[in-house]
């Protein structure tokens, strides 16, 4: 002890020698407070106990007065520092008694300003201290306390000592964290020493959505299995007051449907249910409710319509009604030709195959769900031999499937309407037609679901003709109509094809997509299974074909974003042949954390990106790819994305920069930021064919259903540049049909409900196109153009509709602004800026959000975004 005490007593002169120059610049009250505690320092170290006690109660009081503001060190701490030495050494000298406890409670506040980084002396003297209320030394010190808990636990869990001590006063300080709002802190110290549990019992009515509001924030950036672990938190804390809605969103995120299923049995509201139903459809979850979930026979099945999603055709043409935009709209409308100069003009006056078939497409696309347009339906109205056959064969041999199966797109999720304005085309002696029109029915039925099943009825009978065209319609569209459900009946019909010695590669192709849609996410082991077999048995001239690469995703699409669970078969995939070994590893990996947001797989894929390769070698597309698709899961993630492929664009090899503008495409997809717009501008010029396609399709999925002004016009200048060049100008025209995508009503964006949830099939569509582009010659501009109508699986209304008790719609107003980010704020700050008024139905936007702006009625979801029931307020009144 005693050469201890000497440098203690040499620092303490020195340091009284500046004490005396700084007492000079001390006002009288500071001068009178630094002798008051210095007297008591002097009194603590009596022997007499009594004068002890009253010294150290006294010096606690000062200390305690003056840290409840914490702008700058309080006063007593500042003027103490030099005696932390002098009565840390005492204490050790000291007897256990009660004063002992005391000084170690003024200890470890003291040690807050003076102990050195990493000694946690604070925390010591905390444990060792008396068993006070540790709130009344302020936040400052409750914080630092914290800190110092979280290393000492990691510590003596490396030890493995006992940590009841810790917890113990873990329990103080998160009760003390929960009544000031300060919510963040007290999730981050119960994750520190991993016990999250203690969370559901220390909520209350209070502070439970925010509590909440920051677990889902943060369960985005954290590894697995934390992220799943937070989650599962959150879905107790809402069921624990009753937030059904918010606990079916989380349990949606969790993908767990035996949570669905808890919140259907726990919740007594019938409406809510009704709820329920919408908000499952939207995420287009096979959710099928029995007597267990509602007794009532006329409830449930009212419920299960809802959650087949029967009302989406009803919901997106009041919408339509109401903005005024049911006129149908010819692909003229949109080209705007007249708007350009001499040359382009008269280039579109001749009626070539490929300028009717991208009329097709943009047909398809600006008039999705309507009903009606100018070139298919027109029939009808007119004759039965009006212009709808003629436009039909104003297309050439596999252009005609895309034409037929426009009809499909047209009355998009128009079950009973669609199926019956198809039907002629099934009788047609033409084969092509035939394939359109099965292509049509799928796409009719997509995110629809309907117990009769019309379109397994009527594509079951089609899949042993030999025709492959007709194979790949009816293939295709079973894919299309039936995605996500994993439907038995679907997998017996196609899992045959996959080994069947007489089927062509193209159909073997769409039947491993088809399977991958129906089963997607699903890691089911036996479809997994039939496809690697097909791989296995391709010869080495199909492995270079473009088609065989559609295999390995429809393998990737059975394990989507469902992350470990790939590692299996991805260890299978390591002894297929060389030439498609690496794509297909590329391809699982992508898949399986799409939408996670995992940086070490991103990391691994930009690694992949930067080595330049020999020719011939094609796996660097789909890890581009696979960048876009992990990274897409959080704001700052696709931040950072879009500014590594910035550097991929400058150093890469040909085919990476061809991957690049599809990459941007899906990161802002129907989200045209300026940024990624003038990359794309800048790259549809490009020397290389191959990215200027890929760009102009590219900004076609920013724009897409945004009709974005700056986008057409872009487009507009590229169909005048590229008059002459038929690829490009198809390009050019399907980019315009997708700004304009169902007027501007629909979105591509497979995220939804604030961003929290993916939806699966979306995805899934959406990559499949993507893949497609990848090779846009052999594909899109090849003979397999109808793969663009993979796209459906992604459109949603971009709406917020809302509707009464008997879910008939409602009108009432609704603030729109810009989304802000709330988590963490203290008080209840605006969730929205820039905000305009409107009445319901009204377009959301990307980034928007919506609010009622009425005390009338109470919202059904906590998210008001696609249908959302209203009910009276009762405590409503009039003047409010």
């Amino acid at each position: 002890m005693a050469p201890e005490a000497n440098t203690d007593k040499s620092q303490s002169q020195s340091q009284k020698k500046k004490d005396e120059k700084k007492e000079e610049d001390l006002s009288e009250e500071d001068l009178q407070l630094k002798q008051q505690l210095e007297l008591y320092v002097e009194r603590v170290q009596d022997p007499d106990l009594g004068l002890q006690n009253v010294a150290l109660q006294s010096m606690r009081q000062e200390i305690r007065t003056s840290t409840s503001s914490m702008t700058s060190v309080p006063k007593p701490l500042k003027f103490l520092r030099p005696h932390y030495g002098t009565l840390k050494s005492y204490y050790e000298t000291m007897r256990d008694s009660d004063q002992k406890r005391l000084l170690a409670d003024i200890l470890s506040v003291l040690a807050l300003t003076m102990a050195a980084e990493g000694e946690r002396e604070s925390l010591k003297y905390r444990l060792l201290g008396s068993e006070g209320d540790i709130g009344s030394w302020g936040h400052e010190y409750v914080r630092n306390l914290a800190g110092e808990i979280a290393q000492e636990y990691a510590e003596r869990q490396n030890e493995e000592a006992p940590i009841d001590d810790l917890m113990e006063l873990v329990q103080q300080i998160i009760k003390f964290h929960m009544k000031h709002n300060a919510e963040p802190e007290a999730v981050d110290l119960l994750m520190e020493v991993e016990d999250l549990d203690l969370l559901v019992e220390r909520v209350d009515t209070t502070n439970f959505k925010r509590a909440c509001l920051y677990l889902t924030a943060i369960a985005r950036v954290l590894p697995g299995p934390d992220d799943l672990l937070v989650l599962d938190i959150t879905y107790a804390i809402h069921m624990k007051f009753n937030e059904f809605a918010s606990a079916l969103h989380i349990a949606l995120a969790l993908d767990n449907l035996q949570y669905v299923s808890q919140i259907f049995k726990t919740c007594d509201d019938v409406l809510q249910k009704k709820q329920f139903g919408y908000i499952l459809a939207r995420q287009g979850v096979p959710f099928v409710l029995d007597e267990n979930i509602i007794l009532d026979d006329d409830i449930r099945e009212q419920v299960q319509d809802l959650i087949n999603n029967t009302k989406l055709s009803e919901g997106y043409l009041t919408l339509a009604r109401d903005i005024e935009v049911m006129e149908p709209k010819s692909p003229e409308d949109i080209y705007k030709a007249h708007l350009l100069d001499g040359r382009a003009s008269a280039s579109a006056a001749v009626d070539s195959a490929r300028q009717n078939l991208a009329a097709t497409f943009v047909n398809a696309f600006v008039n999705a769900g309507f009903g009606q347009d100018k070139l298919m339906t027109v029939a009808t109205e007119v004759s039965s031999g009006g212009s709808s056959v003629n436009w039909l064969f104003k297309n050439k041999d596999h252009g005609m499937t895309s034409a037929a199966a426009s009809l499909g797109m047209i009355l998009l999720w128009d079950v009973d309407s669609g199926l019956a304005q198809i039907d002629k085309y099934l009788h047609s002696p033409d084969t092509h037609v035939i394939a359109g029109a099965l292509l049509g029915i799928g796409i009719v039925n997509c995110n629809i679901k309907n117990d009769c099943d019309p379109a397994l009825a009527l594509l079951g009978e089609y899949f042993d003709r030999e025709d492959s065209s007709i194979r790949i319609g009816a293939i295709m569209g079973l894919g299309i109509a039936y995605a996500n459900s994993q439907n038995e009946a679907v997998r017996e019909k196609l899992m045959p094809i996959l080994g069947d010695p007489k089927a062509s590669l193209d159909v073997i192709a769409f039947t491993a997509i088809s399977l991958g849609l129906v089963y997607v996410g699903s890691c089911n082991e036996e479809v997994a299974q039939a496809i690697i077999i097909s791989l296995m048995d391709r010869s080495e001239s199909e492995l270079g074909d473009p088609l065989t690469r559609l295999l390995p995703l429809g393998l990737g699409l059975l394990y989507l974003g469902k992350q470990d669970s790939v590692e299996a078969t991805a260890e299978v995939s390591k002894t297929f042949n060389e030439k498609i070994r690496k794509y297909c590893d590329m391809t699982l990996l992508s898949c399986a954390y799409a939408g996670t947001g995992n940086v070490l797989k991103v990391q691994s894929l930009l690694g992949h990106c930067a080595r330049h390769l020999d020719k011939g070698e094609t796996h660097q597309g789909p890890a581009v790819l696979g960048i876009a698709m992990i990274a897409m899961a959080e704001e700052l993630g696709l931040e950072m994305a879009i500014r590594s492929l910035e550097h991929l664009l400058q150093y890469g090899e040909q085919n990476i920069r061809r991957a690049v503008p599809l990459a941007l495409g899906l990161l802002c997809i129907s989200n045209p930021k300026v940024n990624v717009m003038d990359t794309l501008s800048r790259l549809s010029h490009d020397s290389d064919p191959e990215v200027a396609t890929a760009a102009i399709i590219s900004l076609g999925l920013i724009g897409a259903g945004t009709n974005n002004a700056r986008i057409a016009g872009m487009l507009r200048n590229l169909s005048s540049y590229y008059y002459k060049d038929a690829n490009p100008l198809f390009c050019v025209r399907i980019a315009q049909g997708l700004v304009h995508l169902g007027k501007g009503l629909l979105t591509l964006n497979p995220y939804h409900s604030d961003r929290l949830l993916l939806s699966p099939t979306a995805l899934a569509g959406l990559v499949t196109t993507l893949y497609a582009c990848l090779d846009m010659k052999a594909i899109i501009l090849g003979k397999y153009h109808y793969m663009l109508y993979f796209l459906v699986l992604a459109m949603q209304p971009r709406m917020l509709l809302t509707v009464d008790e008997n879910l008939k719609p409602l009108s009432v107003p609704v603030r729109v602004g810009q989304a802000v980010d709330v988590v963490g704020q203290a008080g209840r700050p605006k969730t929205i800026t820039g905000f305009q008024t409107h009445s319901t139905p009204v377009l959301l936007a990307a980034g928007d959000r919506a609010e009622l702006a009425t005390e009338k009625y109470i919202p059904l979801s906590p998210i008001l975004e696609g249908f959302v029931i209203l009910k009276e307020n009762p405590d409503y009144t009039e003047d409010q």
